[in-house]
């Protein structure tokens, strides 16, 4: 009896057409049982693989893929350092927090170049007798005191500061006579102009503006109030030396000024409210 054997590459041809066909499990003569075991073996080999992978992702982190570092420093938020050597030894009266605005009502004074000059004389005289004075960058008559106000508070406090200034009227004040101040904390001492003429109109302004710290729970301004400008300063507390060394001598320089006795009068028909970087005007009738 002749038998006829198809050759062993037809073999492997029609095993491998089978395997295309058919997903499950094939039995071929030959070098088709080899490529079944070759196919188990890979399988067996990724199978492994994925679970190495699984194994090196931390708990619960499955199917995700990591963080670049670069994306995870975009929202990095550094810690706030506050270096008082930054601001000429001043401190803060409360901790930098992100949202919240230092906020303070003020009538504004812009000066003139005489006051500019004075103001240099006395600073030049007050550290010629070991007081180390400042001159101010700014010049003002504080209405409140500095409050701390969230970022979404801003726009309705302002607008009950307007609502409430709609009938104040402007007027005029005048300061002549030095004095000195000092913060809650001691950590800085003043030397001011007190108001003397307008003193009255001042204190209903106050009386006014705290009426909308009362809404906002806010701090009220001082009992029997002061009112002045702010000419310098000095960091700690230098009251008593200032008083004693350095007053009376610069009362002096006030009094007899090449040009008379200086006086400062100030129109006050502007108020403003400042908050963070953001200024707000109110005008007064």
């Amino acid at each position: 009896m002749l038998v006829s054997y198809s050759s062993s590459s037809e073999d492997e041809s029609d095993c491998f057409i089978v395997q295309r066909k058919r997903s499950s499990n094939v039995t071929c003569h030959g070098e088709g049982s080899r490529f079944d075991k070759r196919t188990k073996v890979e399988s067996v080999n990724s199978d492994d693989s994925n679970e190495q992978n699984k194994e090196s992702l931390p708990e619960g982190e499955h199917g995700r893929l990591p963080v670049p570092d670069t994306v995870l420093h975009m929202f990095r938020e550094e810690p706030w350092v506050d270096d008082s050597a930054n601001h000429g030894g001043r401190c803060r009266s409360f901790q930098h927090e992100r949202g919240n605005w230092a906020t303070y009502v003020f009538l504004p004074y812009t000066p003139d170049e005489v006051f500019l000059e004075l103001l240099d004389e006395m600073t030049a005289l007050a550290r010629s007798l070991d007081v180390p004075l400042t001159h101010a960058e700014e010049f003002h008559i504080s209405l409140s005191q500095t409050v701390v106000l969230r970022h979404h508070w801003i726009q309705p406090f302002v607008q009950s500061l307007r609502s409430s200034m709609a009938d104040s009227k402007g007027f005029f004040c005048l300061a002549q006579r030095l004095n000195v101040y000092s913060n809650s904390d001691k950590t800085r001492t003043f030397l001011g102009l007190e108001i003397s003429i307008g003193h009255a109109q001042l204190v209903e302004l106050t009386k006014v503006i705290d009426r909308t710290m009362e809404e906002f729970r806010l701090t009220t301004f001082y009992q029997n109030p002061s009112f002045h400008v702010s000419l310098g300063w000095c960091v700690g507390d230098q009251i008593a030396q200032l008083k004693s060394a350095c007053l009376p001598q610069l009362q002096n320089l006030l009094d007899h000024h090449e040009e008379g006795p200086f006086r400062l009068g100030i129109h006050c028909h502007e108020l403003r409210c400042k908050t963070g970087n953001k200024v707000f005007s109110i005008l007064l009738q």
